[in-house]
């Protein structure tokens, strides 16, 4: 797990209805239970500040560090998908976005991942798709300098040509094995802090959770297979993280305070 992953986490998943800020002594406490040092830490607050991530604040106990709105806007938008907030009703269009040239490779790359972060697939060269209109792909465009043409479009042959564009058997498989390796946890009774170990728990269930989201482009559910491992995977996911919800906010006050 990278530190500037962790902060993410902490930040969305925590300290986003806290104030969206803490303390560095606060954070470092927070990632000590999942294995993160301090140095670490340190080191992924500086560079989250230089890429508009954060932003240093003066608290009431010393100083701190505040999610921008750059980051508040994303942090946002992986809630809504980790936590599935949003039941979307498909309208059987789908939505094409084509890129205009991009010269330098880093660029370029930096919009095939964004792209792919949004749940983008590639169709063709420099033609990506997507079942749902995304509220910030005019963002991620804008930010890396990049123009595209957008369009919306019913009919393909063969019809289940867009969904193909996803590996959806690979990822069946990913969501098959994490949910047979998350379902043997340790009680979080048995530890000396338990509320702790609920922190550590639950945070490693979201963060785990939250990589699928590179993957998983969310497709509407009359595009997925019948015996969709997703759809056990997020049931359990969501069961998990309520479970432990309590002892990890108990925790979170304690560093915080």
């Amino acid at each position: 797990m990278h530190a500037r992953s962790a902060l993410f986490d902490v930040y969305g998943d925590h300290l986003r209805t806290r104030g969206n800020e803490a303390p560095v002594a606060a954070l470092v406490r927070l990632l000590e239970p999942v294995g993160i040092a301090a140095p670490a830490v340190r080191t992924a607050i500086s560079r989250m500040v230089i890429q508009g991530w954060l932003e240093p604040t003066m608290l009431e106990a010393g100083r701190g560090y505040a999610a921008t709105e750059q980051a508040i806007r994303r942090l946002d938008a992986a809630a809504e998908r980790i936590y599935r907030t949003t039941r979307r009703e498909w309208d059987g269009c789908w939505h094409l976005v084509f890129l205009d040239p991009i010269r330098q490779r880093a660029d370029r790359n930096r919009v095939r991942a964004g792209l792919g972060w949004l749940g983008y697939a590639e169709l063709s060269d420099a033609v990506w798709i997507s079942p749902w209109p995304q509220p910030e792909l005019t963002g991620l465009l804008g930010g890396e300098g990049a123009t595209a043409a957008t369009a919306t479009a019913t009919d393909f042959q063969p019809a289940g040509l867009p969904a193909s564009c996803w590996d959806l058997a690979t990822l069946g498989e990913e969501y098959a094995e994490w949910l047979e390796r998350v379902r043997e946890v340790e009680p979080v009774d048995d530890h000396d802090d338990p509320d702790e170990a609920a922190f550590a728990q639950r945070f490693s269930l979201v963060h785990e959770w939250r990589l699928f989201l590179f993957r998983d482009p969310g497709l509407p559910d009359e595009l997925l297979p019948a015996a969709w491992p997703g759809r056990e995977a997020a049931a359990h996911f969501t069961a998990e993280a309520e479970r432990l919800k309590p002892g990890a906010d108990r925790y979170v006050d304690r560093c915080l305070q």
